[in-house]
């Protein structure tokens, strides 16, 4: 999958500015000194970019902020847009920086005056996510982003490190494009075949069909689908990045392609946002992706269930009771709890054939989440400290929002069933932490294990600092970090 926008990282050439067709974005110090090359921009100017950086309107800007200046006279640009940002910049303000730039891009492209600038390929990185449009449904009007051309003082040096950067980009383009589908162009089967596609880039796949699943024992995922003409599938693709003998990290993802609650339909309103239902899998596709496209020195699982939940005469019913991959029987309270059973049965298969070094899934699992913590975080439930310590520094780092929730054994009072071995939800009161309790009975004593609930991330109700409107694409750069601190070889 081609970037959205194609960038260059090139040397300054300062004859080249004054026909520059596009827009021209200049980095700048507040209370600094125009760079040569801004200089040189300023004597074309006739001084009205030495007039804007010393303005109140530029001291009022905070770091990744600008101004514009349009159709500056002396130059063929359409605008000058002045980035304000230190030299000296933590990761996320040199990606707020791209990434301001990456929303004004337009067809006739840019030229970015780095220079110097330290975290030139970061500002590219920023730039790369937010110059992003999903507009494969759009007829004539889908937005097209020109070139952009990085001037800086060692192209090469840059170039290299903004090349994993590409690679972790293209994930979460992927993700986001996955995200975005609506769910007749994205069903089970359409899903499984993008994924399949990754085997060009060394992705070992396989496709397990409903007869394979029925062989297994996964009777939680299957009644989830049963009510749908999509067939259940449960993918599972392995990067061998590293020792032969080295277990490999398992990220798990919900793949709900559309969720209409089953029997215990949805409200009609904002139905239409369950096409993200299948979040946590476009994840864990869009990691793995960027494992494979950077060869990461490491050994990682992605294994997503794939399921669309339907209410139709052979779908499941509140009342149901099913038995588990692991044993465990199920009491089916409600079918709009869906998740936790495609989960159960993906995390019971994942430990039992790969014997991870640790299991990670992602769901847009519960309403009561975005309750708790709104669109600004995901949930991050954990059996484990060191494995929790590592997401939220990984998260952290990368600028998404994480946040631990709680994971004790005294909420399991509420989804304890008369009929069965567990129900699967224990009412209102504390939803996320219950679903996680629930899914914590599928995973064996002693495997280091956490659950994100990302329903309030992926598909946030308004545009981010890196991302339009839509899908965010939360979680790929979270996951790819915490694979290179905590599991990849040295």
């Amino acid at each position: 999958m081609p970037h959205p926008v194609a960038i260059h990282f090139r040397e300054t050439d300062l004859e080249a500015l004054a026909a520059v067709p596009g827009r021209i974005a200049l980095l700048h110090e507040p209370g600094g000194k125009l760079s040569p090359a801004a200089r040189r921009l300023d004597k074309a100017m006739r001084g009205a970019l030495a007039r804007a950086v010393e303005s109140p309107a530029f001291a009022r800007l905070k770091p990744g902020e600008s101004l514009d200046l349009a159709w500056p006279a002396g130059l063929v640009a359409e605008a000058v847009q002045v980035v304000a940002l230190p030299r000296r910049c933590p990761v996320d303000q040199a990606r707020k920086a791209g990434a301001v730039i990456g929303k004004a891009l337009g067809a006739a492209g840019a030229v970015v005056l780095a220079e110097r600038h330290p975290m030139a390929a970061d500002i590219s990185f920023g730039l790369a996510l937010r110059a992003y449009d999903f507009g494969a449904h759009k007829t004539g009007e889908a937005k097209t982003f020109g070139a952009v051309d990085f001037m800086v003082a060692e192209p090469e040096a840059v170039a290299a490190r903004a090349r994993p950067l590409a690679a972790l980009a293209e994930g979460v383009f992927f993700t986001r494009d996955l995200v975005n589908e609506p769910a007749n162009v994205l069903t089970t089967d359409d899903f499984a075949a993008r994924l399949a596609a990754m085997h060009e880039l060394g992705l070992e796949v396989e496709i397990l069909d409903e007869a394979e699943l029925q062989a297994l024992g996964m009777n939680a995922l299957l009644a989830v689908g049963q009510g749908s003409d999509s067939p259940s599938k449960v993918v599972v693709m392995q990067w061998k990045g590293g020792a032969a003998d080295e277990p490999p990290l398992a990220l798990i993802g919900k793949g709900v392609v559309f969720d209409t609650g089953g029997i215990s339909i949805k409200p009609a309103a904002g139905m239409e946002e369950m096409t993200m239902d299948m979040g946590g899998a476009g994840v864990v596709a869009g990691v793995m992706r960027t494992l494979a496209l950077r060869g990461a020195r490491a050994n990682v699982v992605g294994v997503v269930g794939l399921v669309e939940n339907m209410p139709d005469g052979r779908a499941q019913r509140p009342g149901d009771v099913v038995r588990s991959m692991k044993g465990d029987t199920i009491e089916v309270i409600n079918t709009d709890a869906e998740g936790r059973l495609v989960l159960a049965d993906v995390l019971w298969y994942a430990q039992d054939r790969f014997k991870p070094a640790a299991m990670i899934d992602l769901a847009t699992l519960t309403g009561a989440i975005i309750i708790g913590l709104g669109h600004e975080n995901a949930g991050v439930f954990a059996n484990d400290d060191t494995l929790a310590e590592g997401i939220l520094k990984a998260a952290a780092a990368e600028g998404e929002g994480a946040w631990r929730m709680p994971l004790q054994a005294a909420y399991d009072g509420q989804i304890k069933s008369r009929i069965a071995d567990v129900k699967n939800t224990g009412g209102r009161p504390a939803g996320a932490i219950t679903a996680a309790r629930f899914l914590a009975r599928f995973v064996p004593e002693g495997m280091a294990w956490a659950h994100i609930d990302i329903a309030g991330v992926a598909l946030p109700p308004s545009e981010t600092d890196l991302a339009p409107k839509g899908a965010s694409g939360w979680g790929v750069m979270t996951l790819d970090r915490l694979v290179r601190d905590r599991f990849e070889a040295d």
